[in-house]
C-alpha cells in the first residue's frame, strides 16, 4: 500500500431504527426518499443500528420498542448501508437471543457488523469493507450499556466503554461539576483494537455510542479523552451517536471527531419517563430540551430534528477531506439534506458553530457541504 488511490467517499449517519412501519402508515422506503439520492452517490455508507430485530427475547417494559420485527430491518438495505455498529443502549433490550438474531440478520443482508456478539472477542471484531482498493475498518463501543449487557468471556453482549464518575461540589448556589473518565481497562482494550486494526486496513474509524443525552452542546470529559487517545493510537477519524442532537465537531491532530451525528431515520412511540423527573421538569436543563409538539414520534427535544451526515474522502494513505452535510428531519420523519441558499442550511451551519465552540475547527461552505479543517488552517475561498 504505497500509492494512494483516487479515493472513495464515505457517508456516516446517526441513529437508525424507526419503530413505525407500514401498519402505522409509514412505509419503510418513505423514510429514506429524500436522502437516498445522496446516499447512492457515496461509495461507502455507515450507520448505528439502534434496534434489535428478532422475534425472540424477554419483553422490556421500559423499552418495549427496542425490539422490532425482522422485516423492519429493511431500512438498512434500503439505505444501502455497507456496515453498522450495534454497540448501543438498545441492543440488549430483549436480551442476548435478540442481539444475536440482529447480528445474524444484518450479516445475512451483506452488511458488516461491529460492536456486539456472542462474546467479548466477537464484539470487538471490526467491520471491514473494501471499496475500489481502499480498505476501511470500523470499531464499535458503548458507554451507556444497560445493566448486564456488557460482553464478556463466553457471554453475549456489547463492547463496553465504562465510565467512572465523580462530583465536585461548588456550594449551595452552583451546580456540582460532573467529572468523568474512562475505565482504564476498557480504554486499554479499545486502543489495542485500534492498533491491531491499523495493521490490517488503510482507514481506522472507532464509533462510540456515548455522552450526555438530549442536552445540546454538553460534551463529557471522558469523550474528549477517549477520542484523542484513539487518534493518538492511529485512528483516522471518530464518529459518535446517542445524544439524539448534533454536537461538537473537533479537529485533533488534523483528524475529525464527530461527537454526535444525531438522528437519522428514527421514531419512538413515547418520551422517556426521565422527562418527568427532576431536573427535567423544573431544572435549568429543561430550557434547552423541551419537547417539540409538532414531532411527537421524535421525542428527544426540540433540537432532535437537527442532524447531519459526516462525509469524508478516503484513500490508502488516509483521509484527504472531511466535511458535513446539514440536515433536518421533516414532519414525516424523513431526513432531508439541505442545500446552500436555503435559510435552513445557514441556520444549521450557525448551530454547528455554536455547538462546536471551544473545540478546534474551521467550517467553510463549499457547494452544499461544509468542509472541516483545523482552526489555524485556511482552505481557500468559499466555492
Amino acid at each position: 500500500m504505497t500509492q494512494a488511490s483516487s479515493g472513495i467517499s464515505l457517508i456516516g449517519t446517526g441513529d437508525c431504527g424507526p419503530v413505525h412501519g407500514p401498519a402505522d402508515g409509514y412505509p419503510v422506503e418513505r423514510y429514506t426518499e429524500l436522502v437516498r439520492p445522496v446516499l447512492e452517490k457515496a461509495d461507502l455508507r455507515f450507520a448505528n443500528c439502534e434496534r434489535q430485530y428478532s422475534s425472540r427475547g424477554t419483553a422490556n417494559e421500559l423499552a418495549p420498542h427496542g425490539r422490532q420485527p425482522p422485516e423492519m430491518a429493511r431500512i438498512f438495505t434500503d439505505c444501502g448501508f455497507d456496515a453498522v455498529t450495534i454497540a448501543n443502549n438498545h441492543m440488549y433490550d430483549y436480551g442476548p437471543d435478540a442481539l444475536l438474531d440482529t447480528r445474524a440478520l444484518l450479516l445475512s443482508k451483506g452488511i458488516q457488523v461491529t460492536g456486539a456478539g456472542k462474546d467479548l472477542d466477537e464484539a470487538r471484531q471490526p467491520a471491514i469493507v473494501e471499496k475500489k482498493g481502499v480498505k476501511v475498518g470500523f470499531l464499535g463501543y458503548c458507554s451507556v450499556i444497560p445493566e448486564g449487557g456488557e460482553a464478556g468471556p463466553g457471554k453475549v453482549g456489547i463492547a463496553p466503554l465504562r465510565v467512572k464518575t465523580r462530583y465536585q461540589g461548588r456550594g449551595p448556589h452552583a451546580p456540582a461539576r460532573v467529572l468523568t473518565e474512562p475505565d482504564e481497562g476498557d480504554l486499554r482494550m479499545i486502543l489495542e483494537d485500534v492498533a491491531r486494526l491499523r495493521k490490517r486496513v488503510d482507514i481506522v474509524i472507532p464509533v462510540f455510542h456515548w455522552g450526555v443525552i438530549w442536552v445540546p452542546r454538553v460534551i463529557a470529559d471522558y469523550q474528549v479523552s477517549v477520542a484523542h487517545a484513539c487518534i493518538d493510537a492511529g485512528a483516522d477519524m471518530v464518529m459518535g451517536h446517542h445524544a439524539h442532537v448534533p454536537k461538537a465537531i473537533e479537529m485533533y491532530r488534523g483528524k475529525a471527531i464527530f461527537y454526535s451525528l444525531s438522528n437519522f431515520c428514527m421514531t419512538k412511540p413515547f418520551p422517556s419517563p426521565k422527562w418527568q423527573e427532576e431536573p427535567w421538569r423544573h431544572g435549568a436543563l429543561r430550557n434547552h430540551a423541551d419537547q417539540n409538539p409538532d414531532m411527537p414520534l421524535l421525542p428527544y427535544g426540540r433540537d432532535a430534528r437537527r442532524s447531519l451526515l459526516a462525509r469524508a474522502v478516503l484513500t490508502t494513505l488516509g483521509v484527504t477531506q472531511v466535511s458535513f452535510l446539514p440536515m433536518l428531519i421533516d414532519g414525516l420523519y424523513r431526513p432531508e439534506v439541505l442545500r446552500r441558499g436555503d435559510a435552513r442550511f445557514d441556520d444549521m451551519v450557525r448551530y454547528m458553530e455554536w455547538a462546536s465552540e471551544g473545540f478546534d475547527h474551521r467550517f467553510t461552505v463549499q457547494g452544499d457541504e461544509v468542509v472541516i479543517t483545523p482552526g489555524d488552517v485556511a482552505v481557500g475561498e468559499v466555492a
